[in-house]
């Protein structure tokens, strides 16, 4: 089992990786407005755009299991 230490440690990156990757998606949010409203093809754009929100899931889940961790570690 993980000690208490490193599981904190982890769920602090977890939650700057969130918190970087929702700064990300907002600004290509606005980079995809702007190119709409420039009429300008967005296909690269929403791409990347499907995979920072696929990317933000996925530090979720581990944020989530991280926290798990830490719950059954707490007890």
């Amino acid at each position: 089992m993980p000690d208490l230490a490193t599981e904190q440690a982890h769920l602090a990156q977890a939650e700057r990786d969130i918190a970087e990757g929702e700064k990300r998606i907002f600004r290509q949010e606005e980079l995809l407005a702007h190119l709409r409203s420039q009429d300008q093809s967005t296909t690269e754009a929403e791409t990347l755009l499907r995979v920072l929100q696929e990317t933000l899931e996925g530090w979720k889940a581990h944020r989530e299991q991280i926290l798990r961790v830490l719950g059954h570690q707490e007890r």
